[in-house]
């Protein structure tokens, strides 16, 4: 049985955390995909670090709702391209989760169709 696809989909999910935690996209910087995997090999669990990336969408997503909100009720301290930013960030990482999820699930389907 291969980690592979595990492996890839995790490292997808630290690169979408990584890049979610970065304002600037310029200053974005990419780490080989073998030094993530172990450094991440004994940091804890791939449960632990899924439910970590999807409690950070979450957060996306709220934290857009709320500025939005506050937009369209008249609050001064938040502009437009604020809002647009924040949406645009969360509606990328639930694409880029949905993707993830949808990779893992055709792993896990190819993985119970194999044959001992």
């Amino acid at each position: 049985m291969s980690e592979l696809p595990i492996q890839s989909a995790h490292l997808h999910l630290r690169t979408l955390s990584h890049a979610s935690q970065v304002e600037d996209s310029a200053t974005l910087t990419t780490v080989p995909a073998e030094a993530e995997l172990a450094q991440n090999a004994s940091v804890g669990s791939f449960g632990q670090h899924l439910h970590e990336a999807l409690r950070r969408v979450n957060d996306m997503q709220q934290e857009s709702n709320n500025l939005q909100t506050r937009f369209e009720f008249g609050d001064t301290s938040v502009s437009l391209p604020q809002v647009m930013v924040a949406m645009n960030k969360s509606s990328l990482a639930f694409e880029a989760t949905n993707q993830v999820r949808n990779r893992l699930l055709s792993a896990y389907q190819e993985i119970m169709s194999m044959q001992v």
